[in-house]
């Protein structure tokens, strides 16, 4: 099977409550829930097999993140995933492939940047995200709220239905629950295979147990579908080597991972 190289790569910083957003209330007296957390919105850049793919794209500039979506949300100066790419030596018009894990505004922004790129995303997340409840209109910058124009907009998508191999060394799986048609990459390396789990969970701290409420996992507060959620976050630590094989967009201890696989 391929190996392949993961380098996690940060666009930019969301301000997210802990409360609101990490821990799931009914968890709350057993965690540190209080003020708001910078949460880092992380692309993983993976190298083999003669390609080069990104999962996910990242979040917008400054004003937009904190405009419209988390107030105090910030993308410093080169951070736009375009930028970082250049800084690495590596032409967006090279990038191969581009492999969401869903389509909320800080996973896809700058997909148009691709031009060369074949893309990836579950085809219930992609027909939810063309029409979804108001509820999500701000998560999907959809039209009617803001009068913005979606990132994927006039993207040609290869649109998958459910657990599948994309290349060798390289798979998805349905992960529901933050998102109705979320799903987690497998990506073989050196090491082992890595699960980018996307917004699955936000931090680590939601695999972890909670032994006075029978909990194998803590939620977070923020989802689509608490069941799935729950039930994906079980599964997700299910398949994974450990924890440690799981690279979560917004865990600040990913961004310690300089280059895996190498």
């Amino acid at each position: 099977m391929e190996t392949y190289t993961i380098r996690p790569i940060n666009t930019g910083f969301a301000t997210t409550s802990r409360a609101k957003y990490i821990i799931h209330h009914s968890a709350h007296k057993y965690f540190d829930v209080q003020g708001e957390q910078d949460l880092p919105v992380i692309v993983f850049l993976v190298e083999g097999n003669g390609m080069k793919i990104l999962v996910d794209t990242g979040m917008s500039n400054t004003e937009i993140a904190h405009k419209y979506h988390h107030p105090g949300s910030y993308q410093p100066e080169g951070y736009a995933i375009p930028d970082q790419l250049k800084s690495i030596g590596i032409d967006p018009k090279e990038i191969d492939v581009v492999i969401l894990t869903h389509l909320h505004w800080d996973h896809c922004y700058h997909l148009h940047e691709f031009s060369n790129a074949a893309f990836y995303v579950q085809e219930i997340e992609y027909e939810f995200a063309k029409k979804p409840i108001p509820l999500y209109y701000k998560s999907y910058e959809y039209p009617e709220l803001y009068g913005m124009t979606p990132q994927f907009d006039g993207i040609a998508f290869n649109v998958i239905n459910g657990e599948a191999e994309l290349f060798d060394g390289i798979s998805v799986y349905p992960s529901p629950g933050h998102s109705i048609g979320h799903q987690t990459v497998v990506i073989n390396t050196t090491e082992g295979p890595y699960h980018c789990c996307g917004d699955l969970v936000f931090t680590y701290e939601n695999f972890r147990a909670v032994p006075e409420l029978k909990y194998e996992i803590t939620p977070p507060s923020r989802f689509q579908d608490i069941v799935a959620s729950w039930n994906s976050i079980v599964e997700c630590k299910r398949r994974a080597k450990s924890t440690d094989f799981i690279l979560p967009t917004h865990e600040i201890l990913v961004l310690k991972r300089d280059l895996i696989g190498k």
